[in-house]
């Protein structure tokens, strides 16, 4: 992060106080962020409580409020603040009085630019490496903290919270706080593959995000604990932190591409109650199997299950496997919904996967009785219920058998289909082969054991033809044939096409064909 430094210069002469503006602002060398100005100790104090200053360069003889007086009590604004007086009087009075005030220099009016630029300089320098070294030094005992506190947070029941702890959170208890817990979704299935690398830079990339969105919108402490989970406090009243945590949900999602959820607890001023608000905030987290995930989850409490799950399932399964055989989509989504609802939403894992167990152990004794098998047609084997454990919702199991039951209805029908198209080339082959014969629907039927009124409904709904009309239109395709050969007398032909009356024959041939068959033979010239 770069280094931003602002500077106050306070003179009660306008034009002295605009042109040693103009010098310090067009220092470009300088890692100056702002450079403010101020006619009078006042007006200097009344900024230094709007804005942090780190520099202030002020004359030493102002009227009222003389620079002696203002800069002792702008130390006691800002301890921390560096200050050099400018005067045209080489008086040791007041230099005695900058030494008393630990002033970082004293410049003689008219002031040279050397020495103004090499003061600046030597300051920015200072500051620089003060605020290294602090940072360093908060971050290590931030780290001591965050680590006691997640022990704290982490007892059943909290003792005697430690001193460090009490220090640690009193300015987050004093205007009230909560506890809340960010985890990120489905990182189990989303890791998978990764090298060990990729998951380093994404987990900090993540966790960079989290902190600078909290940086930046005054939301809280962040703390990282375990898999991709993370810890906030608000430091922030209730409302813009319920606010500010949808916000992070929505902006997380559109930057990163991935989800989270955060458990949120109560507000409190309490440490025992901000202890209370952390199991909250678990206890929010951990119904997002129920409730669904990315998005923010209040108080656990108010979420009341009820008992009893899919208690007509031998039913609805009948009805989903109906479904599934036809090709229904919709009512095959409408059976999952009530096994998954019953009176209510399901309670826990265990109940799922046994749910999960008894629907496929009858899916798969139903399709065998119709010889079907389940593992064969599905390769179940590959679906195993293991692979729902690495599922975080209800939500996300039921979109899964979802899309394995529909797949699952696809492979039926299709299979269904080739069996079908089967049949009536195994039917068409069978009738070319006896069109020299009578031949019935009820001999076809029972040659493939098929009632006839089911083997006549089937024949129809897959050639869109009855069986009677294929049988003639087969016979005059044969007659057709029959008739190239000028040699063959057209009784003959009669005969060999299945036709035992040459009346008969004829009327059916021009009944199909729009003529005799010897004008056939004339029109195409045999």
């Amino acid at each position: 992060m770069a280094l931003e430094i602002n500077v106050l210069l306070v003179d009660d002469e306008a034009v002295e106080l605009e042109w040693l503006r103009r010098r310090v602002a067009g220092s470009g060398q300088l890692p100056l962020h702002s450079v403010l100005t101020a006619a009078s100790g006042f007006a200097a104090l009344k900024l230094m409580e709007q804005h942090r200053i780190d520099i202030i360069l002020s004359d030493i003889r102002m009227p009222i409020m003389s620079g002696v007086e203002f800069a002792r009590k702008a130390k006691e604004l800002n301890p921390e603040v560096h200050i050099v007086f400018i005067s045209g009087h080489q008086d040791f009075q007041y230099a005695k009085a900058a030494i008393q005030l630990n002033a970082c220099g004293y410049l003689l009016k008219p002031v040279d630019d050397g020495e103004l630029y090499t003061t600046l300089e030597e300051l920015c320098a200072r500051i620089e490496e003060d605020r290294r070294r602090n940072i360093s030094l908060s971050e290590t005992l931030s780290l001591v903290h965050q680590e006691l506190l997640l022990r704290w947070f982490s007892e059943a029941a909290p003792g005697e919270a430690e001193a460090h702890i009490r220090s640690f959170l009193a300015p987050y208890l004093q205007e009230g706080t909560a506890a809340a817990i960010l985890e990120i979704d489905d990182m189990a299935r989303n890791i998978q593959g990764w090298s060990e690398d990729r998951r380093r830079e994404w987990t900090a990339e993540a966790g960079r995000y989290i902190r600078q969105f909290a940086e930046e919108h005054n939301l809280g402490l962040v703390i990282p604990t375990y898999d991709h989970h993370y810890v906030l406090l608000a430091a922030r009243p209730e409302p813009y932190f319920i606010a500010l945590l949808e916000e992070l949900i929505r902006s997380f999602h559109q930057s990163l591409g991935c989800t989270v959820t955060i458990g949120r607890g109560m507000y409190t001023t309490g440490l025992n109650g901000l202890h209370d608000s952390y199991r909250q905030a678990q206890a929010a987290l951990s119904i997002k199997w129920i409730v669904g995930k990315n998005r923010l989850i209040d108080d656990a409490s108010q979420w009341q299950p009820k008992e009893i799950i899919a208690p007509d399932l031998e039913q609805v399964v009948d009805e989903m496997l109906k479904a599934m055989l036809d090709y229904d989509l919709t009512a095959i989504d409408d059976s999952l919904r009530k096994l998954f609802a019953g009176d209510g939403p399901l309670t826990g894992k265990d109940d799922i996967y046994g749910l999960i167990i008894r629907l496929t152990s009858k899916l798969h004794t139903d399709l065998r009785q119709m010889n079907e098998p389940l593992h064969e047609i599905w390769n179940w084997d590959s679906y195993h219920p293991m692979v729902l454990l690495q599922f975080e919702t209800v939500q996300d199991i039921l979109s899964w058998l979802r899309r394995r039951f529909f797949e699952l209805s696809e492979l039926l029908y299709l299979k269904r289909q080739r069996q079908k198209r089967k049949l009536i080339d195994d039917i068409a082959a069978y009738v070319q082969e006896r069109l020299d014969q009578k031949i019935t629907l009820n001999e076809v039927a029972a040659h493939f054991q098929f009632t006839p009124n089911y083997l006549g409904h089937l024949f129809k709904s897959e050639t869109n033809q009855l069986f009677s009309d294929f049988l003639g239109e087969q016979r005059m395709k044969r007659v057709c044939e029959l008739l190239e050969d000028p040699t063959r007398k057209i009784y003959e032909i009669a005969e060999q096409a299945g036709y035992k009356n040459i009346i008969y024959f004829n009327r059916q041939f021009k009944q199909h064909m729009g003529m005799s068959p010897g004008e056939y033979r004339k029109r195409n010239r045999i």
